[in-house]
């Protein structure tokens, strides 16, 4: 499922472009973010399918290897543990993966050099070679292996982020949290699964999806409301030189600890801080940290944020 950082995220970054424009309503604005969530779920299938590809690639290099006019004995006698991979041989079997892809129509046949050069980029890694030549061979090696090569050859491919970026604007800053989707549907494969292995959903449950719109919804309309409560405790500082971006985060911080008692200040204070060092200007997050702080002073000298469940009154 979607974690909550990155439905975070996908609504700051239409909170920005809405009040950006003069033209979205908030009715068209909210319907983009929920396509943009979609999109995140179309990369999180379209990746787990890169592995697969890669691995067709890896055997169809074999399958000519084996038909030269002079093959030499490691072309007729090939180490085949990579394209014999038992958790791709599950995910490529898997149900909910290939109705998926075939509604969405997501296809690498487009791209071809891509799966070759990551394919190379896979086989000329210290990972592969110790997989490759490993004594002991069972499900967990080749889970194991797997996830490695999400976590630290994928994710950090940069031609594949240029032809994701190329392919939509949605997947600009998507890949390293669906690789971090992909690596948990992973752990759910088991030696004895089969093709009934069901992937992540959208959201984890409705509270996610109901987070989501109301926050949108909260933010655009409080955020006038918001903005003249940041400006209050900017000191030394004309509102409109500070970053745009930064309101925004602010804004959208404010917005959940006053209209989500079930989340805690501390969650929320977090999140946006961290979510800051990537959207913003450099230093942002020390200054939106020290805002904040004064402003959850404020709000709570006010009545304005309360907190319900355990641990969380007072």
């Amino acid at each position: 499922m979607i974690s909550r950082r990155l439905l975070r995220i996908k609504t700051l970054q239409i909170c920005y472009a809405y009040f950006k424009s003069s033209e979205q309503s908030m009715n068209q604005t909210e319907k983009e973010l929920f396509f943009s969530i979609q999109k995140s779920y179309d990369l999180y299938h379209y990746l787990l399918l890169l592995i697969i590809d890669i691995a067709g690639y890896a055997e169809s290099r074999i399958d000519l290897a084996r038909q030269k006019r002079m093959p030499t004995k490691e072309d007729l006698n090939p180490n085949t543990r990579f394209i014999d991979n038992r958790l791709i041989k599950l995910l490529s079997e898997n149900q909910d993966l290939k109705i998926y892809l075939k509604e969405q129509k997501l296809s690498w046949v487009n791209s071809p050099e891509l799966i070759k050069n990551l394919y190379n980029e896979i086989r000329e890694s210290e990972l592969y070679n110790d997989y490759m030549t490993k004594e002991s061979s069972g499900f967990n090696e080749d889970k194991k292996f797997i996830s490695n090569v999400y976590s630290k050859i994928i994710v950090n491919f940069e031609p594949l982020h240029q032809s994701l970026e190329e392919q939509s604007i949605f997947w600009n800053d998507d890949v390293d949290f669906v690789i971090g989707m992909i690596i948990k549907t992973l752990r759910s494969f088991k030696a004895i699964s089969d093709e009934t292995v069901e992937l992540m959903p959208l959201f984890k449950d409705n509270e996610d999806k109901d987070f989501v719109k109301k926050l949108f919804r909260k933010a655009i309309l409080n955020h006038k409301e918001y903005e003249e409560l940041i400006a209050k405790f900017i000191k030394n500082w004309d509102v409109e030189r500070v970053a745009f971006m930064d309101i925004v985060v602010m804004s959208l911080a404010v917005s959940e600890m006053v209209e989500f008692p079930e989340i805690p200040v501390k969650v929320s204070l977090d999140e946006y801080i961290e979510i800051a060092k990537y959207y913003s200007t450099e230093k942002s997050n020390i200054f939106i940290n020290g805002i904040l702080d004064k402003i959850v002073e404020h709000l709570k000298e006010n009545g304005k944020i309360k907190k319900t469940g355990r641990g969380l009154i007072g």
